[in-house]
Protein backbone atom coordinates (compact mmCIF):
# COMPACT_ATOMS: atom_id res chain seq x y z
CA UNK A 1 0.00 0.00 0.00
CA UNK A 2 1.72 3.55 -0.96
CA UNK A 3 0.43 7.10 0.01
CA UNK A 4 -1.01 9.25 -2.74
CA UNK A 5 -2.94 6.54 -4.69
CA UNK A 6 -5.42 7.61 -7.73
CA UNK A 7 -8.14 9.38 -5.79
CA UNK A 8 -11.64 8.42 -6.09
CA UNK A 9 -14.28 10.46 -7.43
CA UNK A 10 -15.46 12.93 -5.46
CA UNK A 11 -13.60 12.35 -2.45
CA UNK A 12 -12.83 15.18 -0.55
CA UNK A 13 -9.81 16.23 1.16
CA UNK A 14 -6.21 15.01 0.66
CA UNK A 15 -5.22 10.64 0.25
CA UNK A 16 -3.24 10.03 3.06
CA UNK A 17 -3.02 6.48 2.63
CA UNK A 18 -6.02 4.04 0.33
CA UNK A 19 -6.59 0.41 0.92
CA UNK A 20 -7.22 -0.55 -2.64
CA UNK A 21 -8.82 -4.18 -2.85
CA UNK A 22 -11.36 -6.55 -2.55
CA UNK A 23 -10.31 -7.95 0.87
CA UNK A 24 -12.26 -7.22 4.04
CA UNK A 25 -9.49 -5.26 5.61
CA UNK A 26 -10.18 -1.64 6.64
CA UNK A 27 -8.57 1.72 7.43
CA UNK A 28 -8.99 2.29 11.45
CA UNK A 29 -7.75 4.82 14.23
CA UNK A 30 -6.33 7.75 12.86
CA UNK A 31 -3.69 9.68 14.40
CA UNK A 32 -1.98 12.55 14.16
CA UNK A 33 0.60 14.85 15.52
CA UNK A 34 3.08 17.73 14.42
CA UNK A 35 6.47 17.26 14.81
CA UNK A 36 8.81 19.85 16.57
CA UNK A 37 10.27 19.80 13.19
CA UNK A 38 7.38 21.00 11.35
CA UNK A 39 6.63 17.43 9.99
CA UNK A 40 2.99 16.43 10.34
CA UNK A 41 3.03 12.33 10.98
CA UNK A 42 0.11 10.24 10.83
CA UNK A 43 -1.12 6.97 12.24
CA UNK A 44 -3.91 4.23 10.75
CA UNK A 45 -3.89 0.51 11.89
CA UNK A 46 -6.04 -2.13 10.07
CA UNK A 47 -9.16 -4.04 10.90
CA UNK A 48 -11.55 -6.41 9.16
CA UNK A 49 -12.58 -10.10 8.96
CA UNK A 50 -9.23 -10.58 6.59
CA UNK A 51 -7.00 -8.43 8.51
CA UNK A 52 -4.68 -9.79 11.46
CA UNK A 53 -6.38 -7.04 14.53
CA UNK A 54 -6.71 -10.31 16.06
CA UNK A 55 -3.19 -11.68 16.48
CA UNK A 56 -0.58 -9.48 15.05
CA UNK A 57 -2.11 -6.33 13.49
CA UNK A 58 0.12 -3.26 12.16
CA UNK A 59 0.02 0.26 12.19
CA UNK A 60 1.56 2.44 9.49
CA UNK A 61 3.33 5.40 9.84
CA UNK A 62 3.05 8.21 7.38
CA UNK A 63 5.07 12.03 6.85
CA UNK A 64 4.40 14.97 5.49
CA UNK A 65 7.30 17.51 5.33
CA UNK A 66 4.81 20.15 3.18
CA UNK A 67 1.71 20.49 5.90
CA UNK A 68 -0.39 17.91 4.43
CA UNK A 69 0.16 18.52 0.96
CA UNK A 70 1.70 15.41 0.17
CA UNK A 71 2.32 12.11 2.02
CA UNK A 72 4.86 9.15 1.94
CA UNK A 73 4.42 5.94 4.28
CA UNK A 74 7.64 6.54 6.73
CA UNK A 75 7.29 3.36 8.46
CA UNK A 76 4.89 0.08 9.18
CA UNK A 77 4.92 -0.94 12.92
CA UNK A 78 3.71 -4.98 13.68
CA UNK A 79 1.82 -5.41 17.22
CA UNK A 80 0.56 -2.00 17.14
CA UNK A 81 -3.22 -0.85 16.93
CA UNK A 82 -5.70 1.52 18.61
CA UNK A 83 -3.24 4.07 19.12
CA UNK A 84 -2.49 7.29 19.66
CA UNK A 85 0.51 9.22 18.14
CA UNK A 86 1.78 12.30 21.13
CA UNK A 87 4.89 14.52 21.28
CA UNK A 88 6.14 14.60 24.78
CA UNK A 89 9.84 16.18 25.35
CA UNK A 90 10.64 16.48 21.71
CA UNK A 91 10.33 13.02 21.37
CA UNK A 92 7.28 10.84 19.88
CA UNK A 93 5.48 8.45 21.35
CA UNK A 94 2.58 5.74 20.10
CA UNK A 95 0.54 4.63 22.87
CA UNK A 96 -2.70 1.72 22.35
CA UNK A 97 -2.76 -2.17 22.31
CA UNK A 98 -1.06 -5.10 20.34
CA UNK A 99 -3.70 -6.29 19.27
CA UNK A 100 -7.90 -6.35 19.44
CA UNK A 101 -8.70 -6.97 23.14
CA UNK A 102 -4.98 -6.70 23.71
CA UNK A 103 -1.63 -5.42 26.07
CA UNK A 104 -1.19 -1.70 26.70
CA UNK A 105 1.94 -1.02 25.14
CA UNK A 106 3.77 2.16 24.40
CA UNK A 107 6.44 2.67 21.82
CA UNK A 108 9.30 5.71 21.41
CA UNK A 109 11.00 7.64 18.60
CA UNK A 110 13.80 10.13 18.79
CA UNK A 111 13.92 10.47 15.02
CA UNK A 112 10.94 12.20 14.37
CA UNK A 113 8.82 8.67 13.67
CA UNK A 114 11.23 6.99 11.44
CA UNK A 115 12.19 4.11 13.79
CA UNK A 116 10.69 2.65 17.06
CA UNK A 117 11.74 1.23 20.48
CA UNK A 118 9.68 -1.94 21.10
CA UNK A 119 7.55 -3.04 24.13
CA UNK A 120 9.33 -6.75 24.90
CA UNK A 121 8.49 -5.92 28.93
CA UNK A 122 7.79 -3.93 31.34
CA UNK A 123 10.79 -2.02 31.26
CA UNK A 124 10.24 -1.36 27.45
CA UNK A 125 7.01 -0.58 26.81
CA UNK A 126 4.57 -3.40 27.86
CA UNK A 127 2.85 -1.25 30.55
CA UNK A 128 -0.22 -3.71 31.16
CA UNK A 129 -1.04 -6.85 30.30
CA UNK A 130 -4.70 -8.62 29.90
CA UNK A 131 -7.71 -7.58 27.51
CA UNK A 132 -7.79 -3.71 27.16
CA UNK A 133 -9.64 -1.50 24.58
CA UNK A 134 -9.10 2.07 23.23
CA UNK A 135 -8.76 4.31 19.97
CA UNK A 136 -6.49 6.84 18.99
CA UNK A 137 -7.95 9.63 21.92
CA UNK A 138 -6.31 12.34 23.27
CA UNK A 139 -2.95 12.61 25.69
CA UNK A 140 -2.97 15.19 27.95
CA UNK A 141 -0.05 16.45 30.48
CA UNK A 142 -1.41 18.46 33.25
CA UNK A 143 -0.15 19.05 36.92
CA UNK A 144 3.03 17.00 36.03
CA UNK A 145 1.55 14.12 35.02
CA UNK A 146 0.35 12.69 31.71
CA UNK A 147 -3.11 10.94 31.45
CA UNK A 148 -4.64 8.77 29.13
CA UNK A 149 -7.69 7.28 28.95
CA UNK A 150 -8.90 3.44 27.96
CA UNK A 151 -11.03 0.77 28.87
CA UNK A 152 -10.83 -3.12 30.38
CA UNK A 153 -12.13 -5.16 28.29
CA UNK A 154 -12.37 -8.41 30.50
CA UNK A 155 -15.99 -7.44 31.93
CA UNK A 156 -18.54 -10.02 33.24
CA UNK A 157 -20.46 -8.99 30.34
CA UNK A 158 -19.66 -10.67 27.45
CA UNK A 159 -20.63 -8.56 24.67
CA UNK A 160 -19.26 -5.72 22.71
CA UNK A 161 -20.03 -2.51 24.60
CA UNK A 162 -21.07 -3.99 27.74
CA UNK A 163 -17.62 -5.66 28.49
CA UNK A 164 -15.75 -2.19 28.38
CA UNK A 165 -14.69 -0.45 31.46
CA UNK A 166 -13.73 3.05 31.82
CA UNK A 167 -10.69 3.71 33.40
CA UNK A 168 -7.57 6.37 33.39
CA UNK A 169 -3.91 5.61 33.07
CA UNK A 170 -1.30 8.26 34.37
CA UNK A 171 2.19 8.91 34.99
CA UNK A 172 4.54 11.65 35.97
CA UNK A 173 5.82 13.59 33.13
CA UNK A 174 9.87 13.78 34.22
CA UNK A 175 10.18 9.74 34.17
CA UNK A 176 10.93 7.25 31.56
CA UNK A 177 7.71 6.79 30.00
CA UNK A 178 8.37 2.92 28.67
CA UNK A 179 8.55 1.79 32.29
CA UNK A 180 5.35 0.05 33.55
CA UNK A 181 6.09 1.07 37.33
CA UNK A 182 5.91 4.74 36.35
CA UNK A 183 2.36 4.67 35.59
CA UNK A 184 -0.77 4.53 37.34
CA UNK A 185 -3.73 3.35 37.02
CA UNK A 186 -7.14 4.31 38.01
CA UNK A 187 -10.07 1.12 39.11
CA UNK A 188 -12.31 0.64 36.35
CA UNK A 189 -16.16 1.66 36.36
CA UNK A 190 -17.97 -1.27 34.66
CA UNK A 191 -21.52 -1.53 32.76
CA UNK A 192 -24.18 -0.62 34.29
CA UNK A 193 -26.99 -2.24 32.84
CA UNK A 194 -29.86 0.70 34.66
CA UNK A 195 -28.25 3.81 33.13
CA UNK A 196 -30.04 5.55 31.05
CA UNK A 197 -33.76 3.91 31.89
CA UNK A 198 -31.69 0.21 30.71
CA UNK A 199 -30.94 1.75 27.44
CA UNK A 200 -27.06 1.65 28.25
CA UNK A 201 -24.96 -0.60 26.46
CA UNK A 202 -21.73 0.29 27.07
CA UNK A 203 -19.44 3.21 26.99
CA UNK A 204 -15.99 3.61 25.47
CA UNK A 205 -13.03 5.55 23.68
CA UNK A 206 -12.72 7.87 26.45
CA UNK A 207 -10.75 10.89 26.52
CA UNK A 208 -8.80 12.40 29.08
CA UNK A 209 -9.97 15.74 29.37
CA UNK A 210 -9.09 19.02 31.94
CA UNK A 211 -12.26 20.49 32.87
CA UNK A 212 -12.28 24.08 33.77
CA UNK A 213 -12.34 24.16 37.28
CA UNK A 214 -8.99 21.56 37.13
CA UNK A 215 -10.93 18.57 37.51
CA UNK A 216 -10.13 15.49 35.26
CA UNK A 217 -12.81 13.71 33.38
CA UNK A 218 -12.56 10.61 31.14
CA UNK A 219 -15.56 11.73 28.57
CA UNK A 220 -16.55 8.42 26.74
CA UNK A 221 -18.64 7.82 24.10
CA UNK A 222 -21.59 6.09 25.00
CA UNK A 223 -23.63 3.76 23.09
CA UNK A 224 -27.44 3.93 22.91
CA UNK A 225 -29.42 2.62 20.16
CA UNK A 226 -32.38 4.11 20.81
CA UNK A 227 -32.40 7.56 20.52
CA UNK A 228 -30.67 10.18 18.19
CA UNK A 229 -30.35 12.83 21.26
CA UNK A 230 -26.81 11.29 21.59
CA UNK A 231 -24.65 11.62 24.93
CA UNK A 232 -21.11 11.23 25.91
CA UNK A 233 -20.12 10.27 29.79
CA UNK A 234 -18.32 12.60 32.07
CA UNK A 235 -16.35 10.39 34.70
CA UNK A 236 -14.32 11.99 37.16
CA UNK A 237 -10.84 10.95 38.26
CA UNK A 238 -8.80 12.50 41.05
CA UNK A 239 -5.31 13.57 40.60
CA UNK A 240 -3.90 10.53 42.26
CA UNK A 241 -5.16 9.33 39.27
CA UNK A 242 -6.41 5.89 41.20
CA UNK A 243 -10.35 7.28 42.20
CA UNK A 244 -12.70 6.90 39.16
CA UNK A 245 -16.65 8.75 39.93
CA UNK A 246 -19.35 8.81 37.82
CA UNK A 247 -23.31 9.87 38.57
CA UNK A 248 -26.10 8.81 36.42
CA UNK A 249 -28.26 11.31 37.75
CA UNK A 250 -26.02 14.34 35.96
CA UNK A 251 -22.72 13.28 34.20
CA UNK A 252 -24.39 11.59 31.21
CA UNK A 253 -24.46 15.05 28.81
CA UNK A 254 -26.02 15.88 25.87
CA UNK A 255 -23.38 16.02 23.06
CA UNK A 256 -23.91 15.70 19.36
CA UNK A 257 -22.74 12.65 17.80
CA UNK A 258 -21.55 11.40 21.22
CA UNK A 259 -22.49 7.76 20.06
CA UNK A 260 -19.67 7.40 17.65
CA UNK A 261 -15.37 8.23 18.52
CA UNK A 262 -14.86 11.68 19.14
CA UNK A 263 -11.69 13.81 19.95
CA UNK A 264 -11.99 16.87 22.55
CA UNK A 265 -9.19 19.11 22.68
CA UNK A 266 -8.52 22.34 24.65
CA UNK A 267 -7.53 25.63 22.83
CA UNK A 268 -6.29 28.24 25.06
CA UNK A 269 -6.21 30.79 22.67
CA UNK A 270 -10.20 30.97 22.14
CA UNK A 271 -10.61 29.38 25.44
CA UNK A 272 -12.58 27.01 24.30
CA UNK A 273 -13.01 23.29 24.30
CA UNK A 274 -13.72 21.80 20.67
CA UNK A 275 -14.29 18.49 19.26
CA UNK A 276 -15.00 17.01 15.62
CA UNK A 277 -18.29 14.66 15.76
CA UNK A 278 -20.89 12.76 13.43
CA UNK A 279 -24.01 14.47 14.49
CA UNK A 280 -27.20 13.57 13.21
CA UNK A 281 -28.07 16.53 11.50
CA UNK A 282 -31.81 17.94 12.66
CA UNK A 283 -32.93 17.96 8.91
CA UNK A 284 -32.42 14.77 8.57
CA UNK A 285 -33.62 13.36 12.31
CA UNK A 286 -36.96 12.38 10.76
CA UNK A 287 -35.39 10.41 7.89
CA UNK A 288 -33.05 8.82 10.27
CA UNK A 289 -35.99 8.19 13.09
CA UNK A 290 -36.02 4.80 14.84
CA UNK A 291 -32.26 3.84 13.34
CA UNK A 292 -28.90 3.49 15.74
CA UNK A 293 -27.64 6.28 15.57
CA UNK A 294 -23.98 5.15 16.14
CA UNK A 295 -24.07 3.72 12.18
CA UNK A 296 -25.23 6.86 10.92
CA UNK A 297 -21.69 8.44 10.11
CA UNK A 298 -22.15 10.38 6.28
CA UNK A 299 -21.79 13.97 8.88
CA UNK A 300 -18.49 15.59 10.28
CA UNK A 301 -19.02 18.35 12.33
CA UNK A 302 -17.04 20.95 14.41
CA UNK A 303 -18.29 21.84 17.79
CA UNK A 304 -17.25 23.63 20.96
CA UNK A 305 -17.67 24.26 24.32
CA UNK A 306 -16.71 26.63 27.23
CA UNK A 307 -17.65 23.95 30.34
CA UNK A 308 -18.18 20.31 28.62
CA UNK A 309 -21.62 20.39 29.23
CA UNK A 310 -23.14 22.66 26.54
CA UNK A 311 -21.87 22.21 23.26
CA UNK A 312 -22.64 24.28 20.19
CA UNK A 313 -22.30 22.94 16.55
CA UNK A 314 -19.93 25.37 14.77
CA UNK A 315 -19.54 24.13 11.24
CA UNK A 316 -20.86 21.27 9.09
CA UNK A 317 -17.32 19.89 7.77
CA UNK A 318 -18.39 16.85 5.46
CA UNK A 319 -21.17 15.27 4.56
CA UNK A 320 -22.65 12.80 2.15
CA UNK A 321 -26.51 12.07 1.52
CA UNK A 322 -25.84 8.62 2.03
CA UNK A 323 -25.73 7.69 5.08
CA UNK A 324 -25.08 3.56 4.26
CA UNK A 325 -22.31 3.52 1.99
CA UNK A 326 -20.42 6.58 3.23
CA UNK A 327 -18.71 7.63 6.36
CA UNK A 328 -16.15 10.25 7.67
CA UNK A 329 -14.98 8.88 11.00
CA UNK A 330 -12.92 8.31 13.62
CA UNK A 331 -11.21 12.00 13.26
CA UNK A 332 -8.45 13.11 15.06
CA UNK A 333 -7.17 16.45 14.72
CA UNK A 334 -4.83 19.08 16.64
CA UNK A 335 -4.37 22.59 16.10
CA UNK A 336 -1.74 24.65 13.86
CA UNK A 337 -1.26 28.14 14.20
CA UNK A 338 -5.28 29.08 13.18
CA UNK A 339 -6.02 26.35 11.77
CA UNK A 340 -7.47 23.00 12.77
CA UNK A 341 -5.58 20.30 10.43
CA UNK A 342 -7.38 16.46 10.75
CA UNK A 343 -7.75 13.50 9.65
CA UNK A 344 -10.70 11.31 8.78
CA UNK A 345 -11.23 7.66 8.40
CA UNK A 346 -13.40 7.46 5.11
CA UNK A 347 -15.91 5.47 3.55
CA UNK A 348 -15.77 6.25 0.03
CA UNK A 349 -16.19 4.19 -3.43
CA UNK A 350 -13.56 3.22 -5.28
CA UNK A 351 -13.59 1.47 -8.86
CA UNK A 352 -12.44 -1.75 -7.13
CA UNK A 353 -14.90 -1.55 -4.02
CA UNK A 354 -18.40 -0.14 -2.67
CA UNK A 355 -18.74 -0.53 0.46
CA UNK A 356 -21.47 -2.43 2.55
CA UNK A 357 -21.93 0.21 5.41
CA UNK A 358 -20.54 3.08 6.80
CA UNK A 359 -17.75 1.46 8.75
CA UNK A 360 -15.72 -0.13 5.90
CA UNK A 361 -13.60 2.48 5.59
CA UNK A 362 -10.89 2.05 2.54
CA UNK A 363 -9.38 5.66 2.85
CA UNK A 364 -7.23 7.35 5.23
CA UNK A 365 -7.93 11.56 4.23
CA UNK A 366 -5.96 14.79 5.80
CA UNK A 367 -7.81 17.96 5.66
CA UNK A 368 -7.96 21.36 7.12
CA UNK A 369 -10.25 23.94 8.53
CA UNK A 370 -8.77 27.10 8.30
CA UNK A 371 -8.85 30.01 10.33
CA UNK A 372 -11.29 27.78 12.97
CA UNK A 373 -11.58 30.17 15.95
CA UNK A 374 -13.27 32.67 13.72
CA UNK A 375 -16.28 30.42 13.96
CA UNK A 376 -17.06 30.87 17.45
CA UNK A 377 -18.17 34.64 16.17
CA UNK A 378 -20.43 33.33 13.25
Amino acid sequence: MQAQQTKAKGLPGTVVAHQASHAKVYIGSPSIAILPNGDYLAAHDFFGEDSSEWTATKTAIYRSKNRGEAWKLETEIMGAFWSSLFVHKNNIYLLGTDRHFGNVVIRKSTDNGTHWTEPRDENSGLLLTGEYHTSAVPVVVYEGRIWRALETASGVEPDWGKRFGAMMISAPANTDLLKAANWTTSHSLPYHSAYLNGNFNGWLEGNAVVAPNGEIYNILRVDDKTSLTEKVALVSVDKNGLLASFDQNKDFVDFPGGSKKFTIRYDQVSASYWALVNNVPERHREAYHGQNPSLIRNTLSLISSSDLRNWTIRKEVLHHPNADHYGFQYADWVIDGNDLIFLSRTTWPDSNFEAGNSRQSKYLTFHKIFDFRALLNV
